[in-house]
């Protein structure tokens, strides 16, 4: 068997626009069969109806499109290569500890893991609703499956992370922390950060738009006089793991890694 990594596009969310698809031609196909008495009314539900079937058809379009292209099983393997491509920034020393904040299916954590094989992963999540599919069990059964058994899961937040200060010998995330709303982004990193011992690594892969989290250039240069050291915010989304067109299709335009020493 292979591990189950899922998909960031979930198949509940393609079904259900498909069904809207399905559901909203049939009502327009109906709507100008039967006439209501009020042929204004009448015209002004096929407008929405149309309106609404456009919708759902181009929505369910983009998501097939997007499944497919971060399909571990597909061509693109969009999403094995963004993994493999911020692993190879983490270095844990032998004996290490390292934290992937936001492990979704274990991915991450996993791919660290294999390359650092005499440090310890911790892989943290919240496990939300959004994505129902994703939990600790299965990040335990992807560890078991990669003969990855130098690293644990459990439940965690990367508001306010339950470690102590200067815990961790690297610290890595990938596209968690766009997705925690009412926080400040900078904040959060700084959070990650704080946990980080000295002379550690971190790699943070986000969508860092300016709307997001504000001037990045200037975060990175306020951390360069706080001792850290080879600090890097690396454009993704221009070839390095996603060209320009496929970032903005598939709405990580903006992505970044940030990279570096403490």
């Amino acid at each position: 068997m292979k591990a189950n990594y899922k998909n960031w596009v979930p198949k509940g969310l393609i079904l259900s626009f498909i069904t809207g698809t399905l559901v909203t031609i049939f009502l327009f196909i109906l709507s100008g069969k039967y006439n209501f008495q009020n042929e204004k009314i009448n015209n002004i539900l096929r407008i929405i109806f149309l309106i609404l079937f456009l919708f759902f058809l181009i929505s369910s379009l983009w998501c097939i499109y997007a499944y497919n292209k971060f399909s571990y099983n597909g061509n693109r393997k969009l999403s094995m290569e963004i993994i493999d491509g911020i692993s190879n920034f983490v270095n844990i020393p032998l004996g290490g500890k390292g934290l992937d904040v936001g492990c979704g299916s274990g991915a991450l954590t996993i791919s660290v893991a294999k390359k650092n094989p005499k440090a310890n992963l911790l892989g943290i999540d919240k496990w939300g609703k959004e994505y129902a599919s994703f939990n600790k069990n299965l990040c335990e059964e992807n560890a078991k499956l990669e003969s990855a058994l130098n690293v644990k899961f459990q439940s965690g937040n990367a508001v306010k992370l339950d470690f102590p200060d200067e815990y961790f010998d690297a610290v890595m995330s990938n596209y968690v922390y766009h997705n925690i709303n009412g926080v400040d982004k900078k904040n959060l990193l700084l959070e990650s950060l704080r946990v980080l011992k000295k002379g550690g690594t971190f790699a943070i892969h986000d969508i860092m738009t300016e709307k997001r989290y504000g001037d990045m250039n200037d975060f990175v240069n306020k951390l360069k006089p706080m001792g850290y050291e080879k600090v890097e915010l690396i454009d993704t989304d221009n070839g390095k793991f996603i060209d320009r067109r496929e970032a903005k299709l598939l709405m990580l335009k903006g992505s970044k890694l940030l990279v570096g020493i403490k």
